[in-house]
């Protein structure tokens, strides 16, 4: 299952510092995470403490036990959620309550919390409840790429936390980052050029084929290079549909720490937010003005149409 793929990145983060070089020490430490860790039970969850260590060894509590229950339900529940979204199918929450078993019913809001975040973190998705006469859930997209975060036509896995990463990548090293840079930290997380990943498919035909027709990233070769080497930007589709603080807030969350913590990038995040929010206002003024004169003109959509093969 894809939920079994482990993830490398550092987990912890020394402090920013205001006498630092703008992105050196912020590229270091904020590492893209792209795969969900497999462990049954996260740092935090199963833990107990007792005044011997050789009695919590053998006499582990019963919350202990419980807490290690409900993790494991949770990376169940998780990898059965990824097991329908790639068949194209939802998930009742009947089908869930049988495969986390009855007698952990009265925990399901808990362990169905728990996954969602797993799977937001990992996979940039959210679990959405579609059917309320029959409560059935789907994995949905957090951006708007074809296919359901699929990008291609037919079955797959979601691509958008990769997408994510990589649009985070290009953000920590000052909004353009060079392709050895990119995959520097990409075979960090065993995902290398021309190798098929179980996930994302060949990732450098993804890069710089799918998610450049889609307009999401932008693919160029550096001015005067020679021999020709290659630098990736965001592309016109992802300042549409997220913005530095989105991405800053899901690669923070996912290294367990908040946006604030990496006060330059966090700083010019908030003036994007700052510049974004005085361009709206401006929008809605001249739709006001032309409102005598029609529909103002529109940016154009995402597209919905899978890439192909």
């Amino acid at each position: 299952m894809a939920a079994r793929e482990s993830s490398a990145a550092s987990q912890s983060q020394p402090k920013a510092k205001s006498s630092s070089p703008p992105k050196a020490n912020q590229n270091a430490t904020l590492s893209a995470k792209l795969i969900l860790s497999s462990s049954s039970s996260e740092s935090d969850e199963g833990s107990y403490k007792e005044s011997d260590p050789s009695i919590q060894k053998k006499y582990p509590s019963t919350s202990a036990l419980h807490q290690d229950l409900i993790a494991s339900s949770v990376v169940i529940l998780l990898q059965y959620l990824l097991h329908n979204y790639n068949l194209k199918q939802l998930t009742t929450k009947e089908e869930m309550l049988r495969v986390i078993t009855k007698k952990h019913e009265n925990d399901f809001p808990e362990i169905l919390r728990k996954a969602s975040v797993k799977l937001e973190d990992a996979f940039a998705v959210e679990v959405r409840e579609v059917n309320s006469s029959q409560p059935s859930y789907n994995l949905i997209s957090k951006l708007k790429l074809p296919n359901n975060g699929r990008i291609r036509a037919g079955k797959g896995l979601p691509k958008t936390g990769f997408l994510m990463s990589v649009l985070g990548i290009i953000f920590i090293h000052g909004n353009c980052a060079s392709e050895e840079d990119v995959w520097k930290i990409l075979k960090k997380q065993q995902i290398y050029p021309g190798k098929k990943h179980r996930i994302f498919g060949e990732p450098r035909k993804l890069m710089t084929q799918y998610l450049v027709k889609l307009k999401y990233l932008e693919y160029r070769q550096v001015a005067k290079s020679d021999p020709p080497r290659y630098e990736f930007l965001w592309g016109p589709q992802a300042h549409a549909e997220t913005s530095k603080m989105k991405v800053l807030e899901y690669l923070a969350k996912i290294n367990k720490t908040t946006p604030s913590t990496f006060s330059i990038l966090y700083q010019e995040a908030l003036k994007d937010e700052q510049e974004r929010a005085k361009a709206r206002d401006e929008d809605n003024t001249d739709t006001a003005d032309q409102s005598t004169e029609g529909s103002p003109e529109k940016s154009p959509a995402a597209s919905t149409t899978p890439v192909d093969t």
